[in-house]
């Protein structure tokens, strides 16, 4: 569980890095990366309190971090 934990943050933040790079969001490369962060810790948490999972834990970080860029508005979107 501990190397899915440090798995789970090291995929969010390639995925948020990846998100700024490619153009998909306009929030810049830090709160990006912070917001996928969070979704991922959030979904992990879930995941492991209630057992709902989308499948791998690599499959769940990379649906968080997409679905908490989606989700969460900033004031630099266009």
């Amino acid at each position: 569980m501990f190397f899915t934990f440090f798995g789970t943050i090291i995929i969010a933040a390639i995925i948020g890095y990846a998100s700024e790079r490619t153009g998909f969001t306009s929030n810049g490369y830090l709160p990006s990366i912070i917001i996928c962060i969070g979704g991922a810790f959030l979904f992990f948490f879930i995941r492991v309190m209630f057992g709902f999972s989308f499948g791998s834990a690599g499959t769940n970080a990379i649906l968080s971090s997409i679905g908490a860029l989606i989700i969460v508005p900033t004031r630099y979107r266009k």
